[in-house]
């Protein structure tokens, strides 16, 4: 591959006059399936698809060649990762109770705070982002924990959150999350919901006015997406409202449910069923509804998702890594579920999901052949684009917006390389995306992102996680140093001097 023709290219900026890309390969879309496209070209103007396929007629401002590597629409994120994962620090230590994964009694008795400064919370946004295009992903709804929070998310976070956006570059649909509950661990492995709807009601409000003044906003980069906290921290009432705020807005709702073993059994002793059966008796499950992660999600609740047009958000490596799958891809799909797809945790890494994804599927069918490498990354594309309702989003043709990732198929490590798709799914990982496009402004380039340095601010940013884990000794149980909290992989020796 050369640089030809990348020189005018401005990153952060929409070129003008129409852009050619061409690479060994193109992920165009016809007759509403993928199509690879080989030797193939795109073509831009204005931030939208124009051409895909061979031979574009027409006369182009530019011509840039990525060479080996293949362009793709880029990837959609319905649970993507906008602050700096705790969930981290629980892979190796366990219970989640003892680890400052649920809010100790005294914490709760002693007010709980916010552990990050206004100024922290819009940064780690910024860099989550960044984080985000470095991975190939171009349209994101956005999550973070709300364990080091004082309740729910603020309007002020998301205001930066959605400058930030328009500044890198980002679609996101996003607004701040709320709860009207939370869990409290009144002793070891006791573990109770406590309620407040009015503060959750106040949050709601809050997300809906935010929504009414964002969206549109950076070119209609930013749009709204009502998320209320997990189901487990959510009342009746609230969710009610939530649906009644949607329907008036025109918006989609994400609720996480359906996701863990504290939940169901939390949601079966307050209301007698799993979560979807519990909001299927309410009239709460609709198109409208987008529900990570469904890993616990009994044959019921997804036979009520698919009478009901739910979609899923299908996390693998968060659940995984947390002894969970999604049984199964292949299950859901047969059942008419649409999936789509989310990275959840750190690394943002979508191809890493797809990995694992394909890798649990098929443990969980048993066999090899019921799920494909396709299969996942139409979920990352496709699935995401028709979870929010969005025809011009998800893939490569005429009249679709020019959303754009390219990842290199020359990488050394993932050699040697066979199908395109095959081969990134396989043995790909975020390093080997070369570019995003998002509505035909290049907001990444060869590592490179529109708005921030990323390099500075890794260090900013590791310093501010190193903040947080001083303070976990005050929401953890018995409040023992975050050395007994959080020990090493191994005895650390440290030199005489320092």
């Amino acid at each position: 591959m050369t640089r030809a023709g990348f020189e005018t290219l401005t990153l952060g900026r929409r070129p003008e006059g129409r852009t050619l890309l061409t690479a060994d390969w193109v992920l165009g879309h016809r007759d509403g399936t993928h199509r690879l496209i080989h030797k193939g070209e795109v073509v831009f103007e204005n931030g939208e698809i124009l051409f895909a396929g061979h031979g574009f007629p027409g006369e182009v401002a530019r011509r840039i060649d990525f060479g080996t590597s293949l362009i793709s629409p880029g990837f959609i994120d319905l649970d993507a990762l906008s602050d700096l994962d705790t969930t981290i620090l629980g892979i190796d230590n366990h219970p989640g109770w003892a680890k400052g994964r649920v809010w100790p009694r005294s914490y709760v008795d002693a007010g709980p705070y916010e552990m990050y400064t206004p100024e922290e919370l819009a940064f780690q946004k910024r860099f989550a982002f960044g984080q985000l295009l470095l991975n190939g992903i171009t349209t994101a709804a956005p999550i973070a924990s709300l364990f080091y929070r004082e309740w729910g998310e603020t309007v002020a976070e998301f205001d930066a959150a959605a400058d930030a956006a328009g500044e890198l570059g980002l679609r996101v649909y996003l607004s701040p999350a709320y709860r009207s509950g939370g869990m409290v661990l009144e002793s070891p492995g006791q573990i109770r919901p406590v309620f407040d709807e009015e503060r959750g009601l106040r949050g709601l409000e809050d997300a809906a006015r935010f929504i009414e003044r964002q969206s549109g906003r950076h070119d209609d980069l930013v749009r709204g997406m009502l998320v209320p906290d997990r189901v487990e921290t959510c009342t009746t009432g609230l969710l009610q409202r939530t649906d009644a705020v949607a329907r008036e807005l025109g918006c989609k709702i994400r609720l996480h449910m359906a996701q863990g073993i504290m939940e169901v059994e939390t949601v079966r002793a307050l209301h007698g069923s799993t979560a979807p059966v519990w909001l299927a008796k309410s009239g709460l499950l609709s198109e409208r509804l987008i529900a990570p992660h469904a890993t616990n999600a009994t044959d019921e609740d997804l036979r009520l998702y698919a009478a009901n047009g739910v979609s899923i958000v299908h996390c693998p490596l968060v659940s995984a890594r947390g002894g969970n799958t999604l049984n199964s891809f292949s299950a859901c799909r047969n059942r008419g579920i649409n999936i789509a797809m989310g990275t959840d945790t750190a690394p943002a890494d979508m191809l890493m999901n797809l990995l694992v994804g394909l890798i649990t599927s098929r443990i969980n069918d048993g066999v090899p052949d019921r799920v494909r490498s396709a299969d996942l990354f139409d979920a990352a594309t496709l699935g995401g684009a028709r979870a929010l309702g969005r025809t011009d989003l998800g893939h490569l043709s005429p009249g679709a917006r020019a959303d754009i990732a390219v990842f290199g198929l020359d990488d050394a490590i993932m050699a040697p390389s066979i199908d395109p798709i095959t081969t990134l799914v396989a043995g790909g990982s975020g390093k080997v995306t070369r570019a995003a496009f998002v509505d035909g402004r290049p907001s990444m380039l060869f590592g490179e992102v529109a708005g921030i340095d990323m390099a500075s601010a890794r260090e900013r940013i590791q310093k501010q996680f190193d903040g947080l884990i001083a303070k976990y000794p005050e929401r953890s149980w018995a409040h023992p140093p975050v050395a007994e909290i959080f020990p090493p992989s191994y005895p650390i020796e440290s030199s005489a001097h320092g």
